[in-house]
């Protein structure tokens, strides 16, 4: 099962980059339509990631800044809806659009193990 958390602040991204556990940050537009079915989508699928895996979920409207600073700090072209792995405080594995997959994030975190 997923602990889903909002990401909201900068500080979070310290967090996320110093965390001992792989960490995956989902960024998504609330009023794009592709956005909020691959947002659902990956909810659903989310029982395919190990147990206990943190999910940041990032509102692009309300907290650009976050992502533009995610983009800076794990060196990552922003898009949206976006789907981000971080592990050892740097980004292993993005994917956008219509390639979000939890199946592929979990496949992502099993390689680097």
């Amino acid at each position: 099962m997923m602990n889903i958390i909002a990401l909201e602040n900068q500080e979070q991204l310290e967090e996320i980059a110093n965390a001992q556990t792989p960490a995956v940050i989902f960024k998504h537009n609330t009023t794009c339509s592709i956005s909020r079915s691959m947002k659902i989508n990956f909810e659903k699928e989310g029982d395919v990631l190990p147990p206990n895996t943190v999910v940041y979920i990032l509102d692009l409207l309300k907290y650009r800044e976050v992502s533009d600073a995610i983009e800076t700090k794990f060196s990552v072209t922003h898009e949206s809806p976006q789907v981000l792995l971080i592990q050892d405080g740097a980004c292993s594995y993005n994917a956008s659009l219509y390639d979000i997959s939890a199946e592929e994030v979990a496949n992502a975190m099993q390689t680097e193990n």
